[in-house]
């Protein structure tokens, strides 16, 4: 198999829950798209150097989280203000589920790094083994966080909604 047809495979595979992972990490669609760009260009331009001591995936996914985290800390030095006015059009906005998604997405991108990476993944429903590994946590500890993640999550959401 050539590098581009693997690289077609992967891209088939992997783009739509690393286009969920990159929506957690910015709240935004435009950004996540970006970010899901810039991820498989880096997957491509690595792949010769992949040594196949993780699955694909787990590789392909750290590659998207370690992009993420790079963004957000561009993103860091711009002030914050338009992510709060977002919020508040979105608590305007009638309720409908697409909106719901949207407002979940804006409270993931709230998380702590390390917080947003394990909940995208567990989104994507990715075996505990491999968020662990990404992550580079024990699957027990993932348990601990995954539980306070998503009760941090209904936290925030529900503030959001009472807005």
């Amino acid at each position: 198999m050539t590098q581009q047809e693997t690289f077609t495979r992967l891209y088939k595979q992997y783009a739509p829950g690393i286009r969920k992972l990159c929506m957690g990490y910015t709240g935004s669609a435009a950004q996540a798209e970006d970010l899901v760009q810039e991820s498989f260009m880096a997957v491509w331009n690595n792949m010769p150097k992949y040594r196949g001591e993780a699955s694909w995936g787990t590789w392909i996914y750290r590659i998207a989280v370690n992009t993420c985290l790079l963004y957000l800390r561009k993103e860091r030095s711009k002030p914050k203000k338009i992510a709060d006015d977002v919020l508040q059009y979105m608590a305007q906005e009638e309720h409908n589920p697409d909106n719901e998604v949207q407002q979940l997405y804006k409270c993931i991108s709230r998380l702590p790094e390390t917080d947003r990476l394990i909940i995208s993944m567990v989104l994507e429903e990715l075996p505990y083994e491999d968020i662990a590994s990404i992550a580079g946590i024990t699957e027990n500890n993932l348990r601990v966080k995954i539980h306070r993640i998503k009760k941090s999550l209904t936290e925030m959401f529900n503030s959001y909604a009472r807005v």
